[in-house]
């Protein structure tokens, strides 16, 4: 599977580690993507061998979405310097596909208002990131950009509203930045702005004492039974008819572009044979985020990313049981899918000491792992510790939302 998994990806390397955060609307729909990547300054760097396969890869491999299996394309956000932007070092962008964003530390020059005026005559997308009010020198540039992005940590929250109604005569889309809760987000939301990027999705509004919903239950019955010594495609087969949605879930999988079977299926546990037992664990494991109602489509998908590419870093680093990495990545989001504690969660599920260890404190390989890739998914490179070289995160990562969007699509 890493030998397949280094072919697919050969011809797309790039030299740019790229990771991508969500910028949502009020819905909590995926409408952009910021590309978070790192070079010599941190900056969009279009130096690279090729451009258009570059942005072929940006578009196809980071600025899809998935929802009601359905795909789309989201245009990225990309931060760009004074140098790219005067000195006709920008690219020709697929139209409609990207948003120039420009940075706070930008030197607000005639030269650098004539051009971004004539981009956006253009048709580009202009963004300004890193607002400061007090600043007058981004004044000008109020009647430019689209949108502007402002930290709401760095501006605090009680000086928002006076900000906004400032702000407002300009017509511009107001992007909240940083944050960090469910009850920041219903403070932006009620203030007016109509875009979100943080992590409020990240955390879990918690109700303690609450159990794992009774849809689950066989799921639970499943994944002990995958521990038994004696378990086989029939035993798995006993427990999952239990559960019609969870039979038509199974066969459906196998049918999926995910997978090269054959067709015709005789029997549950021809398919369970089919596929084998660590694949249909795999798929439990998955059921149990993705049935879950109201889910945010974009958390779920994040979620599968996190499993896949622990899973691909155990493979590529030699670690056994990669299965086990997949579930610690992947559950490791679950209490904010379910809005249950981690604590609380893990005692109602039959996991071993060593997974719940890994999810809930990072201990062990298979936590040290899921820390490298969940700081790989913010975009913090530098804290990245693992024992493989980055470029086979960067791999790894744009396989795994690969693999995740066949999954959304396939359930």
């Amino acid at each position: 599977m890493v030998n397949e998994i280094k072919r697919q990806d050969e011809e797309q390397e790039l030299d740019i580690l790229f990771a991508r955060h969500s910028i949502y609307t009020k819905n909590r729909d995926v409408e952009y993507y910021e590309l978070l990547f790192r070079s010599k300054d941190n900056t969009f760097d279009p130096n690279i061998a090729d451009e258009q396969a570059t942005f072929e890869v940006i578009v196809n491999n980071y600025a899809n979405v998935i929802k009601d299996g359905m795909q789309k394309t989201v245009p990225c956000f990309i931060k760009v310097t004074d140098d790219l932007l005067l000195n006709n070092k920008l690219p020709d962008l697929p139209k409609g596909r990207f948003v120039l964003s420009l940075l706070g530390r930008s030197k607000i020059t005639p030269e650098l208002v004539a051009k971004l005026k004539e981009l956006g005559n253009q048709g580009v997308r202009l963004a300004l990131s890193d607002y400061d009010p007090r600043e007058r020198r981004f004044d000008v540039l109020l009647n430019i950009v689209h949108i502007i992005k402002l930290d709401i940590q760095r501006l605090g929250m009680e000086n928002l509203p006076g900000l906004i109604a400032k702000l407002k005569p300009f017509h511009l889309e107001l992007l909240a930045d940083k944050v960090e809760s469910q009850e920041q987000y219903n403070q932006c939301a009620t203030m007016g702005f109509s875009l979100y990027q943080g992590f409020f999705l990240s955390e879990p509004a918690t109700v303690r004492g609450k159990k794992i919903g009774a849809n689950k239950t066989v799921l639970l019955q499943l994944l002990t039974e995958f521990d038994r010594p004696g378990a086989n495609a029939k035993s798995i087969e006993e427990l999952a008819l239990n559960d019609p949605n969870l039979t038509y879930k199974i066969l459906k999988v196998v049918n999926s572009a995910a997978f090269n079977t054959p067709k015709e299926i005789i029997s549950l546990s021809h398919a369970i044979s089919l596929l084998g037992m660590a694949q249909i664990k795999r798929w439990v494991v998955i059921f149990m985020t993705t049935g879950e109602e109201c889910a945010v489509p974009d958390l779920v998908s994040n979620m599968l990313v996190r499993g896949r590419m622990c899973e691909i870093i155990s493979e590529m680093t030699g670690q056994h049981d990669p299965i086990s990495h997949f579930m610690v990545g992947l559950l490791s989001q679950l209490d904010v899918l379910l809005n249950i504690e981690m604590c609380d969660l893990l005692d109602q599920m039959p996991l071993t000491n060593e997974i719940s260890n890994a999810i809930l404190d990072h201990k062990g390989k298979m936590g040290e792992i899921l820390s490298d890739v969940k700081y790989y998914q913010h975009g913090d490179f530098d804290s990245v510790k693992g024992d493989v070289n980055s470029t086979v995160y960067q791999v790894a990562y744009r396989h795994s939302i690969k693999w995740a969007d066949q999954v959304m699509k396939a359930t």
